[in-house]
């Protein structure tokens, strides 16, 4: 009789640690094992049982079936991709090809072996070769952009340098021009003054000739009439004109006689200008979701970002954590509130700065450390906050008892502006439990969210109410509620209308945009842009912030 093919399982199978036969079995581990690894295996997990058989007696752990109670599954059906009892295999799997379970199990085992070799021995690898890449390259351009700063900061001062120098140049000459005048004119002055004496002693000495009737002194007179009648030549006064020309867009010039200096100015245009050829409602269509960041605060109520792919978060609690774009916490600030922040907001330097109403302060974080820079006045306690492009800060406050609310500009210590009235001495801003949200345009333009009245309050550098906006070009279904409110590159004002999970999107001049509500904006309570351009809003009940790429 003709000998058998070697099946399947008579293949030799190798040990699960090593790559040696396999000749044990772990009933419990469900493991094979050779006779040298059998020790290793069970020294390596000591405090668990292990039933070690010889391999063709191992007992296979079957599932059971999900279908037929008390039924082991000792096949799996290849077509359907599930293990099946035999009451199965005489049912809905009948006539289909199946494996049995031991074989199957070895093979996933080895998939599984397989696919632990190539995760550890070349994608973690990978990974880690990449992580170090962006590394590098985050190390390089923030290096770079710093060197960009410290470019910009030399011309800055050569530039002003300039500026001082052609105004110093004028002054000088103004200066000069006027010693020269006045040296002339007074010297003219005293010519006069000085004949005024010398004729009216000739007029007595005449008059005493005339008197003694001395026919000598009569007739050895020499007149001095023709002397007197030649006055003093007048200076010609001609004060020199300045002329200049500041429109903007074109050559800055100013012109003091013979002497001209001018300044090409090549001032940009307003983004929004630039691109109203390309149809703005497409260019924010283009608005997609990047990512979701589990802040890990609940309730989460500020969020202030740092350069690119971080954002200092505050809730109900007196910490302050910096978190990452991918959710990790980079640093945490403890405050010196009695309970927790009433807002935070980053300077130019990217330094922390965050109101504590409780004590009247407004405090910023320098190297670990907080300072207090502003105290506000008995009876009015600091709210939101806007780091202006100047370094002021602007203070959003409300009295003790919510009656009243405005918003006052510090340059460091100094109150250098304050906007509570308009041109006819009305209140600008109502009172009630809510904080104004603020932040400065552009333009110079401070744009402030107001809550108690639903509208957005918009005044020029010098306090006067440009415009207002109530949310009715939106068309939302609920009342208009405006939250936190920032602005963008392009001079956009962006509000967080908690009532309508939405984000309402305006011009610079309070022309309605669009809304953004397609990205689960449940309760948005806060809101901030990075400088790439991407808008993070937090999510007040989740906890959560969603990053936004909503310009194309």
């Amino acid at each position: 009789m003709m000998a058998e093919p070697t099946s399947r399982a008579q293949e030799i199978i190798s040990c699960d640690l090593c790559v040696k036969p396999t000749q044990q079995f772990c009933n419990n581990c469900q493991l094979s094992l050779c006779v040298d690894c059998v020790s290793k295996h069970v020294d390596k997990l000591k405090y668990q049982q292990h039933d070690i058989v010889h391999f063709k007696d191992r007992k296979v752990d079957f599932p059971e079936c999900e279908f037929h109670t008390n039924q082991r599954c000792e096949v799996h059906c290849q077509q359907c991709d599930v293990p099946v009892c035999l009451k199965c295999m005489r049912g809905p799997h009948n006539g289909h090809k199946i494996e049995d379970i031991p074989e199957i199990f070895s093979d996933k085992k080895k998939e599984l072996e397989k696919e632990i070799r190539e995760i550890e021995s070349t994608i973690i690898p990978q990974y880690k070769k990449k992580n170090e890449e962006t590394e590098h390259t985050l190390s390089y351009i923030m290096a770079e952009f710093d060197e960009l700063q410290r470019e910009e900061e030399k011309h800055r001062k050569f530039w002003h340098q300039e500026v001082d120098n052609i105004f110093n140049k004028f002054g000088s000459l103004m200066k000069s021009r006027k010693a020269n005048l006045l040296a002339a004119l007074n010297s003219h002055q005293s010519k006069l003054t000085n004949q005024i004496p010398n004729m009216t002693e000739t007029v007595q000495q005449n008059k005493e000739i005339l008197r003694s009737n001395n026919v000598s002194a009569v007739t050895n007179y020499k007149s001095k009439l023709e002397e007197y009648r030649n006055m003093p030549t007048d200076i010609d006064v001609k004060l020199p004109s300045l002329k200049t020309n500041t429109v903007q867009g074109r050559e800055l010039s100013l012109e003091l006689g013979e002497y001209k200096a001018s300044l090409t100015q090549t001032t940009l245009p307003s983004l929004t200008e630039e691109v109203s050829h390309l149809s703005l409602p497409k260019m924010l269509e283009q608005a997609k979701s990047v990512t979701t960041i589990p802040a890990r605060v609940n309730p989460l109520l500020h969020v202030a970002c740092v350069r690119v792919n971080e954002a200092w978060v505050s809730d109900k609690d007196k910490t302050i954590r910096r978190v990452g774009i991918h959710g990790s916490v980079r640093d945490t600030v403890t405050t010196t509130c009695l309970y927790w922040p009433d807002d935070i907001t980053v300077t130019r330097q990217g330094e922390l700065v965050y109101s504590d109403s409780r004590n009247r302060t407004v405090n910023i974080v320098k190297h670990g450390r907080t300072e207090t820079l502003i105290t506000t006045p008995q009876g009015w306690h600091p709210d939101k906050l806007c780091c202006t492009k100047s370094g002021d800060i602007l203070v959003s406050m409300g009295t003790t008892d919510d009656s009243q609310n405005k918003i006052v500009g510090y340059q460091k210590h100094t109150v250098k502006q304050e906007i509570d009235r308009d041109e006819d001495g009305e209140p600008i801003y109502k009172g009630g439990d809510y904080s104004l949200y603020v932040v400065e345009n552009n333009n110079g333009d401070i744009c402030a969210s107001d809550n108690n009245a639903d509208t957005v309050i918009v005044v020029d550098r010098s306090g006067r109410v440009r415009f207002r906006y109530d949310g009715t070009p939106a068309r939302r279904k609920k009342s208009f509620n405006p939250k936190h409110i920032v602005t963008d590159s392009m001079s956009q004002i962006i509000v967080a209308d908690y009532n309508n999970a939405c984000l309402h999107i305006l011009d610079q001049n309070g022309q309605f945009l669009r809304c953004v509500d397609n990205y689960g904006l449940d309760n948005p309570n806060g809101l901030s842009v990075d400088s790439e351009g991407r808008l993070w809003v937090g999510l007040r009940d989740s906890g959560e912030v969603k990053v936004i790429q909503y310009m194309k």
